[in-house]
C-alpha cells in the first residue's frame, strides 16, 4: 500500500503551507483523486490516522472527491468515462482513445478554522 507514503508527503506539504501561512488549526482537508489514479480512495481513507497522528492535521477532516476518467474517442471524437463503458467508445466501440482526465491527485483546499 503506497498510499500511506503518498498522504505523508501529503502531510508534510499542508505543514508546509500552514507554516507559511501561519496556520495553527485546520479544519478540512479536500483531496481530487482520479478513478483512474493509482492511488485508491478507500486506502488514503484507512491509512489517515497513522499519517496525521501528532501532526497539524491531527484532528482534521479529510474530504476526498473523484474525478472521473474521460477519454476521447480517436475514430469518432465522442467524450466518454472509460470506467463506465469498458475502455469502449459508446458510440463506436473504438477501443482507441486518448485520456483527457482522471489520473490526477491534488490538494484540493485546505480549510483553515
Amino acid at each position: 500500500m503506497h498510499e500511506l507514503g503518498v498522504m505523508i508527503e501529503v502531510v508534510k506539504t499542508v505543514e508546509n503551507i500552514a507554516e507559511k501561512n501561519a496556520l495553527s488549526k485546520i479544519d478540512t482537508l479536500v483531496l481530487q483523486i482520479g478513478e483512474l489514479s493509482s492511488i485508491i480512495p478507500r486506502y488514503i481513507e484507512a491509512c489517515y490516522p497513522a499519517a496525521v497522528d501528532g501532526t497539524i492535521l491531527e484532528n482534521t477532516k479529510l474530504k476526498i472527491e473523484i474525478l472521473p476518467g474521460n477519454a476521447i474517442c480517436y475514430k469518432c471524437n465522442k467524450v466518454f468515462n472509460v470506467i463506465e463503458n469498458k475502455s469502449k467508445c459508446p458510440n463506436c466501440e473504438s477501443e482507441k482513445f486518448d485520456i483527457l482526465c482522471g489520473k490526477e491527485f491534488f490538494i484540493k483546499e485546505i480549510i483553515a478554522c
